[in-house]
């Protein structure tokens, strides 16, 4: 047996879950899992991901295919179907901090993180020696001010083809809009700090100067707008008067590192809708 995600997006309607699942039935389908939601059920937003089983002996995947093209137009919906055993490649973009990294790697070894990881880029050599000891390429690419389009195209080169998405995994350089542009795919990005509070520099300065009594760690998708992209995940802690700067960083790479892996998985999984500028994670 074999897996496969849907992933549906139209205005709400009467009869969206009745008519998809009657064609994947109609197909062999068995569905296993099943979540939606709507901004309001009279002409709102509709979402929908659905997960189904089946034989690849007994069902023809392509013929079911043309089925959902088919329903889509019907529903004026977006449709994307994904293959279960689809394993997604994740470039990992990163600077000096290396918690995120680590956590990331380690995750992709033990089998909780089922994604490839073809490479790993930093502006920095400081990380190499342990990038390699996963049996993964490193790439040192200097990034300055002054060399960012050759440096972002360097990136690009390598990046293009050979991922399917990019995790910046505390990558401390603004990538371009034109960056963004080019590469046409999904890029992940952790902030250290509860967005949209603090953005910037130096978030836990920030956080320690306002008194916070919690601090968190956003992983968001990146956009031009510095920020602002929409939110995927947020992990927050507990802090008192009694934490200084070293102590909430401390606190707070637990909660970037949790943040991401959360955001990674659920983006793997295809749990993931975009809404405008928010998103929603089923």
């Amino acid at each position: 047996m074999e897996t496969a995600i849907l992933l549906i997006q139209c205005h709400d309607q009467q009869g969206i879950v009745a008519r998809v699942s009657e064609c994947i039935f109609r197909h062999g389908g068995n569905i296993t899992d099943s979540d939606q939601y709507t901004t309001d059920p009279f002409g709102g937003w509709f979402m929908m991901r659905l997960e189904f089983a089946y034989d690849p002996e007994k069902i023809d995947v392509a013929a079911l295919q043309t089925d959902l093209d088919e329903l889509a137009q019907t529903l004026d919906a977006r449709f994307s179907f994904h293959h279960g055993h689809a394993t997604l490649r994740m470039g990992i973009l990163v600077s000096k901090f290396d918690h995120c990294l680590e956590d990331l790697l380690y995750r992709r070894r033990s089998g909780e993180l089922q994604v490839e990881i073809p490479w790993v880029i930093s502006n920095h050599p400081d990380l190499e020696d342990r990038v390699r000891a996963y049996g993964i390429p490193f790439h040192h690419i200097p990034f300055t001010k002054e060399t960012q389009d050759s440096a972002e195209q360097a990136i690009l080169d390598v990046a293009r083809d050979s991922t399917d998405f990019l995790v910046l995994a505390r990558f401390m350089r603004i990538l371009s809009t034109d960056f963004l542009d080019a590469y046409g795919k999904d890029v992940i990005n952790i902030h250290h700090s509860f967005l949209p509070s603090f953005k910037g520099a130096d978030p836990y300065r920030q956080a320690y100067d306002r008194g916070v009594k919690v601090i968190g760690a956003t992983a968001h998708f990146a956009t031009a707008d510095l920020d602002e992209g929409p939110i995927i995940e947020q992990v927050v802690q507990r802090v008192s008067h009694k934490d200084n700067v070293n102590e909430l960083k401390r606190k707070g790479r637990s909660l970037e590192k949790q943040a991401l892996a959360n955001a990674v998985l659920a983006y793997i999984q295809r749990r993931i809708i975009r809404l405008e500028n928010k998103t929603v994670v089923f």
